[in-house]
């Protein structure tokens, strides 16, 4: 057996037992959730299902969209798969697990004032929110930057940190994304490359560097950037007028759920008002806009969302992020 092959075995034997010894105590009231939310809104999410439906537990795996994905196709593999619900990233993600006939279609889904776009048509996955991602800026940096180009400009050679795709689950459907788009594509990414910049491992880091001052600038999810400013950060945001990418955090029962009765219970409750004002109240742009918007958000803030084929977009992430890592290393 060749190395690689016996490492693999292995890792999926690794996440496998991970898997089992995590869910094993799990009863018939039990929800086994798995999610890419920050470990904070985690919390509050999960105390605030319990709350609205006593005597359901849940269990919780959290991780980053990339690496929860990872642990999930090894229970694939293995044919044990744990969780009942998906609360992550990206529809991209949820694309391709909708494709491989591992989500639930759940058509009883209340979706009053829900735009479209922001759920699956077949209603196998839900968008909770809208993320987006631009540009945020140290208030001592000596540019302020307006516009995607701003950032390969000799003004902010070495400043610039962004996100690795391979890593965060919004940074690579902007890759794929931006890659696409005739005004951007790969030779964006080349500039980037040329002018210094840093991909690091999640938005978190990214945060961490502006926030200090280590980085003048950095490609960072809005959410992070504002609540940081209303917290004393000196830290600014831009959504470039020419468009941003947005995720929109769906949640999805799977079609292997134990406790499909709970799994329903939870996203019934993401897409209610409750927990749209949840979202709203731990900093984000909730997806039913009837829910409000949150206060970083001035009145008439433009944001230009772009158009994404999220089909598209599927088909050709995994290229994209090969690309990224011969590309930028990692």
């Amino acid at each position: 057996m060749r190395n690689t092959d016996r490492f693999r075995r292995l890792a999926y034997a690794t996440a496998l037992l991970t898997s089992l010894s995590f869910v094993g105590a799990a009863s018939a009231e039990d929800l086994v959730l798995y999610t890419s939310q920050p470990d904070a809104d985690a919390a509050k999410t999960v105390d605030a299902f319990k709350a609205a439906n006593p005597g359901i537990d849940v269990q919780i795996f959290r991780s980053g969209t990339s690496e929860l994905l990872a642990k999930l196709a090894a229970e694939f593999t293995a044919g044990s798969p744990q969780p009942d619900v998906l609360l992550i990233a990206d529809a991209v993600s949820m694309e391709s697990l909708k494709k491989d006939g591992h989500l639930m279609a759940y058509p009883e889904a209340k979706l009053d004032g829900f735009d479209k776009a922001a759920y699956d048509p077949d209603k196998t996955y839900f968008g909770s929110k809208l993320i987006t991602t631009g540009i945020a800026y140290n208030t001592k940096a000596a540019e302020r930057p307006e516009h995607w180009a701003d950032l390969a400009k000799p003004a902010y050679k070495d400043l610039l940190i962004m996100p690795s795709p391979l890593y965060s689950g919004a940074a690579a459907y902007q890759l794929a994304a931006f890659a696409d788009m005739p005004d951007l594509g790969w030779d964006y990414f080349g500039k980037l490359k040329d002018n210094g910049v840093v991909a690091v491992k999640g938005n978190g880091a990214v945060l961490k560097s502006v926030a200090s001052g280590e980085k003048a600038y950095g490609i960072l999810v809005d959410f992070m950037a504002m609540n940081a400013k209303k917290d004393g950060s000196p830290i600014e945001f831009v959504f470039p007028s020419e468009g941003v990418t947005a995720v929109t955090e769906p949640v999805a029962i799977m079609s292997t759920a134990k406790h499909a009765d709970a799994a329903k219970k939870f996203v019934d409750f993401i897409l209610s008002d409750a927990g749209q004002k949840l979202a709203l109240s731990q900093g984000y742009l909730p997806a039913n806009p009837a829910a409000g918007r949150p206060a970083w958000m001035p009145e008439g803030t433009k944001v230009n969302i772009m158009s994404v084929d999220v089909g598209k977009v599927v088909g050709e992430i995994d290229g994209a992020k090969k690309k990224f890592s011969e590309m930028f290393g990692g």
